[in-house]
C-alpha cells in the first residue's frame, strides 16, 4: 500500500509518479492519499491509457498490474500528474500525446530537452 502523509511518511509529490510505476508491478497496488482533494484524478488519464484501476473512494484506488498502456492523447492535471503523464508515455507503446504542459512547463525545468538527451523521442508542438 501507497499512503501518503506528512513527514516523515511518504510525501505525497510523490503519490503519482510512483502509481505510474505500480501498473507495471504484478499484483494489486492500493494507493491511499491522506492529504488532498483530487489528487487522483490523474488516475482517469491512466485508465484511458489502458491501466486497471479500481476507484475505492475520492482518496483510494486500486492498481491491477502489470498493465500494457497504450499512447493516446491525455491531459496533465497539476505538477505532479504532469511528471506521472510523461512517465506513462515513456512507457507506453505508440505516441502520446499530453496537452496542459504548461503544468510540466512551471515544475520541471526543461524536462523535454533533458529526457530527448537520455534518448527519448518527444516533441513539442
Amino acid at each position: 500500500m501507497l499512503r501518503t502523509a506528512v513527514y516523515p511518511s511518504f510525501a505525497t509529490d510523490l503519490q503519482a509518479p510512483f502509481a505510474v510505476l505500480l501498473t507495471q508491478a504484478k499484483g494489486v497496488s492500493k494507493v491511499f492519499e491522506t492529504l488532498f482533494e483530487g489528487r487522483l484524478n490523474y488516475l482517469f488519464e491512466l485508465e484511458k491509457m489502458g491501466a486497471y484501476i479500481e476507484f475505492l473512494n475520492p482518496h483510494q484506488a486500486l492498481i491491477i498490474g502489470p498493465a500494457k498502456l497504450k499512447g493516446i492523447p491525455i491531459s496533465s492535471c497539476d505538477i505532479r500528474a504532469g511528471a506521472a503523464m510523461v512517465i506513462a508515455a515513456l512507457i507506453a507503446e505508440g505516441k502520446t500525446e499530453i496537452s496542459n504542459i504548461n503544468y510540466i512547463d512551471r515544475g520541471y525545468e526543461n524536462l523535454s530537452k533533458k529526457l530527448t538527451s537520455l534518448g527519448a523521442d518527444i516533441k513539442r508542438v
